[in-house]
């Protein structure tokens, strides 16, 4: 039945099969942009307003209509966008198709993120742009580990006066990558302080590169720059563009420059591009995001760009939403929208008034146990915040109170040291020319130090069959069992025997004596092993396993786990960056004052002062029922200073002019946190008694 139905759908003129039409809950500006045929389409999605129902049901028009689902690329900004939207386009399919249970839907081979897609391009590639096929994607911890690697045979870590970093070097070349610019501007713009560095800089970003080509590696950003690099070149260009019938991108306005590059030589005229975002939510330039990238859409296939606005709203309540209106309607370049929901309220938001920090934090407590009381969980409550830090005295309150919270950041999986030892083994295995994992593998080996270490991948990377050489290499007498162990281990699964995802257990067998002689607490560091073995059978080889690790690493690791938490419910604390795309009932934001919001380093041009705008108008919309914003008058400074602690006094942002309070309630907590009641007693009027003290 499903073949047939796909014969049918390949038909233009027969109709597509009865069943549900994936059209059919969409509103009328949902069902617009679904239903396009025809030239390039902007979807300006608001906050809230169904646009990845809508994406979905428009792939399930396409293909309905006759569109291939293997031509179709899908472009997301996270792996789990991909899915969730891949998940959507089966359901609508399967209704639309009337296929039964046991029956699956069309797939979409070509849905993912930039990078990923990227990297599966480049591999069938390889050949024809100069690459290896068993290149291998460093990850970020892995890259900075070249850099400095680089760095240091350039002398420049013993320079007389400071220099970059490894972490802030690739930083600088990152930047210089996504925005398409030379090194001089982007220091001068984003990194002032290198300024003296640049023509240094050049050169070790060139030697970095070639050390990169040297070991057939490629680093996240080469993803991009390599995919967009090999569409200037018409003989690859112009098959990939024919391939791909329809290109949809979700999250238009967080494009870099190489990612707009790559779009429009796919499809020059435009023709089957559908791009969805809301530049009202562009808050990624300091990932060299570029929201012109949206905002020039339209200029850029004039005239055939049509434009589709969704703007109603199915999450906050209509008070909400028009203070959060309100604050981007003073932005002086935008796609014009007003939000609205016919989810009526008398509750406006509230801005809240509040002595200090540690007066903000005890009201902050107060309200969210309130509200549990009131029978909202924890977790349906949000704490938000323009910078980390910024939470400090919001913390040690949440744990005195003994109130458990979860707050987003910390150390990332692949960063934990015994997961890189594994994955390096993995890498090397894949890539005998990577020689900073060759390098890491070597230095487990007991009795081999950073000297000897080098010695045998000198002797891989001279040799025509780097397995001979490393069967043949003689380690140093006080290494040579172990050694050979990791010797026997690596021509294993160079020739693939333990098979996958064997192999990945055949390295945590080796590396387990490894992990009790060089960590402490190994047992719960064990569990991040086991993981990766688990992440392992859900990918189909060895090289496609690496990849998306490198693309999509998991979060946590037992390095910074702590204690497990018993407990079954807990806040959520979270920067306005990590928040974005998720919903909570109440939501609170902190320090929403000059230097906090926007923040003291974002004001420096227009285009960041008004990043910093749609910064709070994304932390506004992330709330349902409750918004709370809150202004310290004074914060404490405790850096040196010869006085001890000063203070400095905060004003509200710059965001709020006077003309929007209106579209607030206003409260103005006591010190220790509570509202203030009116008073019981007769007032004392002591006008007189002061002025008499005069004569």
């Amino acid at each position: 039945m499903l073949a047939a139905a796909m014969q049918t759908l390949t038909r233009p003129d027969v109709p597509p099969p009865s069943g549900t039409d994936p059209l059919a809950a969409l509103n009328d500006a949902q069902r617009e942009a679904a239903s396009h045929l025809g030239g390039p389409l902007l979807v300006i999605a608001g906050a809230g307003s169904g646009k990845t129902l809508t994406l979905a049901a428009r792939v399930a028009h396409l293909v309905l209509n006759g569109a291939d689902p293997q031509r179709l690329l899908l472009l997301t900004f996270s792996r789990r966008a991909a899915q969730e939207l891949q998940r959507r386009c089966a359901a609508l399919l399967h209704q639309a198709l009337g296929l039964k249970p046991t029956q699956a839907a069309p797939v979409l081979p070509w849905a993912g993120t930039f990078h990923s897609v990227g990297a599966r391009l480049l591999r069938e590639q390889a050949l024809a742009i100069g690459l290896s096929e068993q290149f291998t994607v460093l990850d970020r911890g892995d890259a900075e580990d070249l850099m400095a690697l680089v760095r240091q045979q350039r002398g420049l870590a013993a320079t007389a006066k400071r220099f970059p970093m490894k972490g802030t070097c690739l930083s600088i070349y990152s930047r210089c990558v996504n925005s398409q610019s030379a090194v001089g501007p982007v220091v001068q713009q984003v990194f002032p302080w290198c300024q003296d560095w640049v023509d240094e800089l050049q050169a070790l970003f060139a030697d970095y590169e070639a050390a990169k080509q040297d070991q057939q590696v490629l680093d996240y950003d080469d993803l991009l720059l390599w995919w967009h690099t090999m569409m200037q070149e018409p003989a690859i260009a112009g098959p990939l563009s024919e391939r791909f019938q329809h290109v949809l991108v979700d999250e238009y306005q967080d494009t870099n420059r190489l990612q707009a590059g790559i779009l429009r030589a796919l499809k020059p005229g435009g023709g089957g591009v559908t791009v969805v975002g809301d530049d009202a939510q562009a808050i990624y330039g300091f990932r060299a995001a570029e929201v012109r990238n949206i905002l020039d859409f339209p200029g850029q296939y004039s005239p055939a760009a049509r434009i589709v606005t969704l703007d109603r709203n199915y999450r906050s309540t209509q008070p909400l939403l028009d203070a959060a209106n309100a604050v981007i309607a003073l932005a002086p370049e935008r796609f014009a929208k007003t939000l609205w929901t016919d989810r009526a309220s008398a509750e406006k938001p509230r801005l809240v008034t509040v002595e200090d920090e540690p007066t903000q934090a005890r009201w902050v407590c107060e309200q969210v146990l309130a509200r549990r009381e009131q029978g909202l969980t924890l977790m349906r409550q949000a704490v938000l915040f323009r910078s980390s830090h910024h939470s400090a005295a919001l913390e040690l309150e949440l744990a005195r109170r003994r109130i458990p919270f979860v707050k987003y950041g910390g150390l990332k999986f692949l960063e934990a040291a015994h997961v890189k030892d594994v994955l390096a083994v993995l890498r090397w295995a894949e890539n005998p020319r990577n020689r900073l994992a060759g390098l890491r593998v070597a230095l487990l080996v007991p009795g081999i130090g950073p000297a000897h270490a080098r010695r045998p991948l000198d002797t891989l990377a001279a040799a025509a069959d780097p397995g001979a050489a490393m069967a043949t290499w003689q380690p140093p007498a006080a290494a040579t069992v172990e050694w050979q162990a990791l010797a026997t281990l690596w021509l294993a699964l160079r020739r693939g025997e333990p098979g996958w995802p064997g192999e990945l257990q055949a390295i945590a067998d080796w590396y387990a004596p490894q992990l009790e002689r060089l960590h402490e607490h190994a047992a719960a560091r064990q569990t991040d092993i086991d993981q990766l073995v688990q992440l392992a059978r859900g990918q189909r080889s060895r090289e496609r396993f690496l990849t998306e690790l490198a693309l999509d690493p998991p979060e946590a690791s037992s390095d910074n786990a702590g204690d497990p938490s018993l407990d079954e419910d807990y806040l959520i604390l979270s920067t306005i960056h990590a928040a974005k795309g998720q919903e909570w009932q109440a939501v609170t934001l902190l320090n929403v004052v000059d230097g906090c919001v926007p923040g003291d380093l974002g004001v420096g041009t227009t285009a960041e002062l008004e990043e910093e705008r749609r910064l709070l108008y994304v932390a506004m919309t992330r709330a349902r029922q409750h918004l709370d914003l809150i202004v310290p008058q004074r914060f404490y400074v405790t850096q040196q200073h010869r006085h001890g602690d000063r203070h400095m006094y905060g004003a509200r942002s710059r965001f709020l002019p006077p003309e929007l309070l209106p579209l607030f309630t206003h409260a103005t907590p006591r010190a220790d946190g509570s509202e203030p009641t009116r008073p019981t007693t007769q007032v004392m009027d002591l006008r007189e008694k002061l002025r008499s003290r005069w004569g």
